[in-house]
């Protein structure tokens, strides 16, 4: 779960207007940090599986998010895989 602070910070940071909260580039980067605090924690407990399963969901969610992304506007998608540095 991330901390409401940081969550607003990353929503400041990739929105595409005023009141957005919920555009691909937003759910992208509330997703990649959410696998990184995920990750960071399954190292330390490697037999929490519902975790595991959770972080699952949020990587394929991600790629489902990505490949729209991808579809619909070439250059967002290029400019939010570059910065948050996803293949």
């Amino acid at each position: 779960m991330l901390d409401p602070k940081k969550k607003v910070k990353i929503i400041e940071k990739y929105r595409t207007h005023g009141s957005d909260t919920g555009s691909p580039q937003v759910q992208i980067a509330l997703l990649t940090e959410e696998i990184k605090d995920l990750t960071k924690h399954l190292k330390d407990h490697k037999k929490d599986f519902s975790s595991r399963r959770g972080l699952l969901k949020k990587v394929s969610e991600r790629r489902r998010l990505l490949k729209y992304l991808e579809r619909e506007d070439q250059k967002a998608w290029k400019t939010i895989t570059e910065d948050l540095k996803l293949k």
